[in-house]
């Protein structure tokens, strides 16, 4: 299109004035719309190290954003079709980590453990920081108080929250309320479940204590009934319940079993005493049941997790039961313990696989950890830093590391929500 490159008569004058003015009017509107339309996205990541599980990327690769969402993902993209460049040549970019074990349901009851009180943690403030675009609180709330959890955290949190809902009505609030058969409701839970689908995503089995296979049962049943996964916390009884039974027997294929590199208390552990993997472990990943890292305060040792990765076992997805204790410990956040098992073995494909599309998966939200043209854009960025690093687990023994991932940016449905040296930002000029 052509604009007119001569001076506009004065507003009124001459027998054109009427087509003059609007001349005026359109060039005005026109011109920075044709201007708009040469930057059609809103954001473009350039010259980063793409890892996308799902899409078997492992490439440098150009992402550009629009609307909140994937618009193109090629090797190169011009600078001059984004509002927005962020320079990330050189560094790891994954889709955004997904962390399906954490306690977020934070209150101020007293006497309640995590289910509205002060153990859990606000997603925003934890998780954004180490890469994390989407939680899922592990059974906090059950389905007396789940309306105050969504109210209270869900709505109001910019990280993506999600939930399995606790099998005990009145949540995770410790002590005798976890040992209530009385209040293990399959019809009521999985009621709530159909209710608030879009956010519960599975239901939790945790911490009880007695000697049969009751709880396990009715959390299984919530499951059928809501047609989704069951997460099991097990352990603590007096005596061990099989977990070859367990896996076997009694929870389904996409059922998951959390702390899998625990030694605790009342729980038959993966790898026995003589350092050998138990011969069933295998055959039940093959069978589909989901092996997750739960790291945790107390559920994370090196004389299981070590052994196990050098006989081939690999979790199927990393999290970090993410509360008070287990960040002012050994685990930290999500992307130091990505990097405690890079230090032990895995590799970097390996990690960033467990924490963006097994996840996802494992949750029945195949929308999310995948960085395809049209999904949502959760983006995180990763550098990984070289030098002298400790790790610690739960039993307090370190390993020395020699590479560490590092959160640089978080990109949560597009929007930079975390960027930890401004690379999303202009210089300073005076």
């Amino acid at each position: 299109m052509n604009f007119p490159t001569k001076s506009f008569p004065a507003i009124g004058q001459g027998p054109c004035s009427h087509t003059a003015l609007l001349g005026l009017v359109l060039y005005f509107l026109i011109l920075p719309l044709i201007h708009l339309s040469a930057q059609p996205y809103d954001l473009l990541l350039k010259g980063g190290n793409l890892i996308d599980p799902k899409n078997e990327i492992d490439q440098q690769m150009d992402i550009a954003v629009k609307d909140g969402k994937i618009a193109a993902v090629q090797i190169s993209i011009p600078d001059s079709s984004a509002k927005k460049v962020i320079d990330v040549n050189g560094i790891t970019v994954t889709p955004g980590l997904i962390d399906i074990h954490g306690h977020h349901f934070w209150g101020t009851r007293p006497d309640a453990y995590l289910s509205n009180s002060y153990a859990s943690l606000p997603p925003d403030g934890f998780s954004l920081p180490a890469g994390v675009t989407t939680v899922v609180d592990a059974g906090c709330a059950g389905w007396r108080n789940f309306k105050v959890f969504k109210t209270q955290t869900i709505d109001r949190s910019r990280t993506r929250v999600l939930a399995f809902i606790n099998i005990i009505g009145g949540g995770m609030a410790g002590g005798a309320v976890e040992q209530n058969l009385g209040d293990m409701d399959p019809k009521l839970t999985a009621m709530e479940a159909r209710r608030f689908a879009e956010h519960i995503v599975g239901v939790k089995l945790a911490h009880y204590s007695g000697e049969d296979w009751t709880p396990t049962e009715r959390a299984v049943e919530a499951g059928q009934q809501a047609n989704i996964p069951v997460m099991i916390d097990f352990g603590r009884q007096n005596r061990h319940l099989n977990l070859e039974v367990l896996f076997m027997e009694k929870l389904r294929p996409g059922d998951i079993f959390t702390h899998c590199f625990a030694d605790v208390r009342g729980r038959m552990p993966i790898v026995d005493d003589e350092g050998k993997l138990r011969s069933f472990i295998k055959p039940a990943q093959e069978r589909g049941i989901i092996f997750d890292v739960g790291h945790g305060g107390g559920s994370f040792v090196y004389s299981q997790a070590i052994p196990a990765l050098e006989q081939g076992f690999r979790p199927n997805s990393i999290s970090t039961d993410l509360h008070t204790g287990s960040m002012n410990s050994g685990m930290k956040s999500m992307s130091n313990l990505m990097s405690k098992l890079m230090n032990i073995g895995a590799s970097l494909q390996e990690v960033i696989a467990q924490s963006t599309w097994n996840p996802a998966k494992a949750i029945q939200r195949e929308d999310l950890g995948h960085l395809s043209v049209g999904a949502v854009a959760d983006i995180t960025v990763l550098q990984i830093a070289k030098g002298e690093f400790g790790f610690t687990d739960t039993a307090g023994k370190k390993i020395i590391g020699d590479k560490k991932l590092i959160a640089e940016l978080t990109i949560r449905e597009g929007k930079v929500l975390w960027d930890l040296n401004g690379r999303s930002n202009p210089l300073y000029k005076p």
